[in-house]
């Protein structure tokens, strides 16, 4: 096996692709189009936002109504003096979006409180209506209950919970669990969308190549082995290229995102009225809010690593079904099998994501067609045994030379097999004359 011919093929299939017209707006244009589907996002979530629902209260007890103006005036609407049939005839003819009818039962406990609507509002306005009235309930309880102030702000205050991690060395820092848990997220879906995407990038290749009979001009003066490992190696060179430029660009626009966040949201302030900015300002808009946390180093080293093993164990394996069919519609029956640990991996990173020490994301990060999904969303998250992260790169490289064995076996007879369709037992047997 020749390195000097392995680097031709290489320089051939890196430069051909990299100098295309689709590789090129495919580069550009998907992080500009995550940013745009992001602000896309973002501003329905604004826009939104300001919508509200008018609520009918017909408060028999003649107590709990000023309580819910105090939490939110706009909202609820005092309809005391009417009939249960009036406000139904207000919600039917959409001057309300529904109404409550609270009674003396209710703060006794002895029933629950019905909200009746025409449908409108969906579950966040069922969720902001459960909490208030669970509030304006309880505060008249404990009123009722003749109990001293200090106890009432008691049951009002609420608990948060500060959360610092202690590092080997003994020094506290922050911890910043939720956002490495996005992270971890975005680091296993890109290595499971690049697997997925240059995996079939190497199969239509293959297939084209033998389908312009290019291959049998190739093997007179290469090796199958050595266009195997350079074709391998040059579209790996074009994966780090296009992830590189991808991950930096939305780190950019990430880091950008952060002043412009709190130059809107200071407009936004300077636009309300002035009882809510006396509410705001005590918090004030800290910059620090926005800004990104820092991503170690080595968090970055080890997803290079998993995503290189990753896509050689799976590259090796989509340019063997490359070489076994001539077309791309007799694929199917051969990448099936393929991509199912694929998606159980994807779907493992998500039990990941809420337990990384659990038992299922231990194993399934010790699996070489999962690890590289898993094992990277892992050590994202959570602090992993180093004999853990070492023996699953071990044993992913053990993956790749059986996989690649057993690809180089039938790339080497598929390659200039023509005209035959290929089954199972066919491909065991170019495993044996390979």
């Amino acid at each position: 096996m020749s390195l000097r011919q392995i680097l031709l093929v290489l320089k051939r299939e890196y430069i051909t692709r990299i100098r295309s017209k689709a590789f090129i707006l495919a580069t550009l244009l998907i992080p500009l189009g995550m940013v745009v589907f992001f602000g896309i996002v973002v501003g329905i979530s604004l826009w939104d936002s300001d919508t509200e629902q008018t609520i009918g209260i017909a408060d028999r007890t003649e107590v709990l109504y000023p309580r819910l103006q105090e939490i939110a005036s706009e909202r609820y609407q005092n309809l005391s003096d009417l009939a249960e049939d009036s406000l139904q005839a207000l919600v039917q003819g959409e001057e309300i979006d529904g109404f409550i009818v609270l009674e003396e039962t209710h703060i006794e406990g002895q029933k629950d409180p019905e909200y009746i609507s025409s449908g409108s509002g969906g579950l966040k306005l069922q969720n902001t209506l459960r909490t208030d009235l669970r509030e304006v309930i309880r505060n008249e309880r404990l009123a009722r209950a003749d109990v001293s102030e200090d106890v009432q702000k008691i049951y009002e205050s609420d608990i948060t919970l500060t959360t610092t991690k202690l590092t080997e060395s003994g020094e506290e820092t922050e911890d910043d669990t939720g956002f490495l848990t996005i992270v971890g997220f975005i680091m296993g879906a890109i290595i499971f969308g690049a697997i997925s995407g240059y995996g079939g990038l190497i199969t239509r290749s293959v297939i084209e190549e033998k389908t312009n009979r290019i291959i049998e001009v190739i093997a007179s003066s290469v090796k199958p082995i050595e266009l195997l490992f350079g074709k391998l190696a040059g579209i790996g060179a074009l994966a780090l290229t296009q992830m590189t430029f991808w991950i930096a660009s939305l780190l950019g626009f990430a880091a950008a995102a952060g002043p412009l966040a709190g130059i809107f949201l200071s407009e936004q302030m300077s636009n309300m009225p002035e009882t809510a900015q006396t509410a705001q300002a005590p918090q004030g808009i800290d910059p620090e809010m926005f800004s990104i946390p820092a991503i170690e180093t080595s968090l970055i080293i080890y997803f290079a690593i998993f995503f290189i093993l990753g896509y050689l164990i799976y590259a090796s394996i989509f340019a063997a079904i490359g070489s076994a069919v001539d077309s791309e519609a007799d694929t199917q029956q051969y990448v099936l099998p393929v991509m199912v640990p694929i998606f159980v991996a994807y779907i493992i990173m998500f039990q990941t994501m809420n337990n990384p020490d659990g038992t299922l994301s231990v194993i399934g990060s010790l699996i070489p067609f999962c690890t590289p999904i898993v094992m990277i969303t892992r050590i994202a998250i959570t602090d992993v045994p180093f004999w853990q992260i070492s023996l699953s790169i071990l044993l992913m490289i053990g993956t790749f030379l059986g996989t690649m064995w057993l690809s180089a076996k039938i790339y080497s007879v598929g390659i200039l097999s023509y005209g035959k369709s290929t089954n199972w037992k066919e491909l065991m047997k170019w495993v044996r004359q390979g």
